[in-house]
Parts: structure tokens; sequence; C-alpha cells
């Protein structure tokens, strides 16, 4: 039985910079639902730029993280990244047979990590040889093409992945990545089943970690119950949104924005889009705006505008001046800082029905319409919105 949250055991390398490696793993699993636990296998001193050292975990510390973990918390799915030597591989390799042994249906996601995005080399020969005992264990291998290229020893992209998958019983995920042009396609080889996915490139020097993001996120999928398939067209989306979201940081390869994918994937519905319908649209274009919200669609001729919220979801409004506007349902906007915000916007002339006030069910808010008639409350919940006293559990 998979727990209600997928527990993801990532056996990986640490990066200083915060991009890649066990802080992309924690970051991506965290933000998909997830929990993450960590068996470091060597700590990395890099940023944006490049790896300036590597210091490698003994092997018997590396396992003894796998088995503290997995004895007490349990284990839904692994993704293994960066093994710091050819030694650490087999002990991982046969310490996880065993543990498949008791678990037969565990997922493990293997990303052969052996040059960092910056062209930094991370494993030797010998350890990318020592590669094959985990993929004879994993349920899937997620190399970029350079490591497809490097591990079966094929330029051709498909007939290596089905060198792979033939030798080592593991699917494989050819990521287009690192192909020319714009056009992307990314596969997954099976025994039995090839799916492709298409795409275009995303314009961002901000990749440092995408396939450590790609990998973590395939691993708590499977982890939560996903197909295989399912899992990776998920995790694309993931690292996707993450790579529109990237911030500017460094000077080199930044890393994705992990954090801004919030409600873009994830577990069951979710409530993460609004559309209003409004009589004027140039006013209501700049009641919303000047509400703090961030407009990233503006359609005048079709008399649309979509707006991002700080928490990712998104409110549309769609302008109709013939529509009769009946307020029947409220849009809710929370502020952590209320009093500044109904302040702020009462300075602005913005008219409030009643200012903020404190509710008998813990919430602390203000009323107002747009232009239109649409109501609007501002307030703040806090915990009081998801765990009130009288929560039902």
């Amino acid at each position: 039985m998979t727990a209600v949250v997928p527990r993801v055991l990532v056996i990986a390398g640490s990066d200083s910079g915060g991009g890649a490696g066990i802080q992309a793993d924690i970051k991506t699993i965290t933000m998909l639902g997830g929990h993450a636990m960590t068996a470091i296998t060597a700590i990395t001193a890099q940023n944006t730029l490049g790896v300036t050292a590597v210091h490698p975990v003994p092997a018997e510390i590396i396992l003894a993280q796998i088995d503290a973990v997995v004895s007490d918390i349990g284990v839904d799915a692994v993704k293994i990244g960066m093994i710091g030597s050819a030694f650490a591989a087999e002990q991982v390799a046969r310490r996880l047979k065993a543990l498949k042994d008791e678990q037969p249906d565990l997922p493990i996601v293997f990303d052969p990590v052996m040059i960092a995005t910056s062209g930094s080399v991370l494993a030797d020969d010998a350890t990318i040889e020592a590669f094959g005992e985990l993929m004879e264990i994993a349920t899937i291998a997620t190399p970029n093409l350079p490591e497809l290229a490097k591990l079966s020893g094929q330029d051709d992209p498909v007939s290596a992945a089905l060198g792979l998958v033939g030798n080592h019983g593991c699917a494989v995920l050819i990521k287009g990545g690192h192909e020319e042009g714009d056009a992307l396609a990314d596969a997954l080889i099976e025994t039995d089943n090839m799916t492709s996915w298409q795409g275009h490139r995303i314009d961002t020097s901000s990749t440092h970690g995408t396939g450590c993001t790609m990998a973590s996120a395939i691993a708590t999928f499977l982890g939560r119950g996903d197909s295989l398939s399912s899992a990776v067209e998920r995790a694309r989306t993931f690292v996707r949104v993450a790579l529109h979201a990237a911030p500017v940081l460094g000077q080199g390869s930044g890393p994705v924005g992990s954090g801004d994918v919030r409600l873009d994937v994830g577990p069951g519905p979710r409530l993460n889009q609004v559309t209003l319908t409004v009589n004027d649209y140039a006013k209501s274009v700049h009641f919303y705006a000047l509400l703090g919200l961030k407009q990233i669609v503006d359609s005048p001729e079709n008399q649309y505008a979509r707006f991002e919220t700080a928490g990712g979801a998104t409110l549309s409004i769609q302008a109709d001046p013939e529509e009769k506007i009946s307020a029947t349902t409220a849009v809710y906007l929370e502020c952590d800082d209320l009093d500044v915000q109904v302040e702020r916007l009462a300075r602005s002339g913005i008219p409030f029905e009643h200012a903020p006030r404190n509710q008998p069910w813990m919430w602390r808010e203000a009323r107002l319409r747009d232009p239109s008639g649409n109501i609007i409350f501002l307030y703040k919940a806090g915990e009081a919105r998801r765990f009130p006293p009288w929560r039902i559990d």
C-alpha cells in the first residue's frame, strides 16, 4: 500500500548552489506533496558556473542513511542521482536489490549523473561502468543525450535506448533537451511500448538541475501510484513550468523555479482558475491590476484578460457590456498585510463596503466590489482557512 504522502528516498549528491542534486530533489518532492528522505553520496562545492570540489561520502555511510530511513519511515519510491564512486554504486545496487526483494513493486528512478550542466565531470569511467548494476534494478533510467550515448556506446538515441532496455530491462526516457533547434521531443522506451511527447524549447539559461528535477518528479508520481507514462508526462509539465518560472540567479546556468510550481501539477482536482463576467473591460483591467494581481493575458479584441495571483492561481475577466451581473459568488483574495493593503487601495480611490473586521469564523476581512458589481473580499485567515478548530477529518 502506498502512503497518503509518498515517501521518496533520494540517493544523490549535494549541490552547494542549491540548483541541482539533493537540493533540487527535496524542492521538487516537497512541491509535489511528497516526503523527501536522503542518502547523500557526495558533497560538492559548486555554483551556477561549475563544480570546484567533490568529496565522496564513504559507502558505509550511504548505506547507513538508507537503512535508517527505510527501517523507520518506509519508502514508496527511490530516486538515484549522483553516485560518488564505483564501489558506492555497487553497494547501493546490492542494498536496493535486497529492498526490492521485500517490495517487488518499489519504483526506482535512476538518473545517471555524469556531467553537470556547467560541463563538470561528476563520474569517472569505473563509476559509469558500475551504472549497469543500478539499471538492472531500476524501473526507469533518465539519462540526457550525452549520458545516453556514453552508457550505450551508440549515437542514435532510439537505438541506444532500445539497447539499454534490452540489456537491463528498465525503461529509458530519451530527453531531447540537448538537441539542436526549437522543436523538442522526449520518448519513453519500454520493453513493449514507446510513448513520445512533443514540445518547444523554452528560452532560458536557467537549466541547472532539470535532470534531477525530472527524475525526482517521476519518482514522486510513481510513489503516489501513477503509471510510468503518466508519471513522466506530469513530471515533464513540472519541469517545463519550472523553466518558465526560473529566477535569474548567478552568472552561469541558473536554477529552475521549482518553488513557483504550485498549482500546475499535483494530485486530485485543483482550484486554480476563476473567471468573472464584467461589463467594462478597461475599468476592470485597471481595478484588478490595482488590487495587485499580475496581468498575464491582455486581449481587448476578445474582451478577455487573465491575472496571476501570488499563490499561482489565475483569475480571468470576460467582458460583456449587455450582461446583467448577479453578484451571487464572492472572490476571496488573501493578504498577509490585509490592513496595509486596504489602506493603500482606499487612498487610491477604491471604495470598500466595510473595512477589515474580525469574523466569528476566525477570519479578518474587508468587502468591496469590482466596477461591474462582483463581490470581492480581501481577507486574512492564516491556518484558520484549512485548519479551523471545527475542521472535519
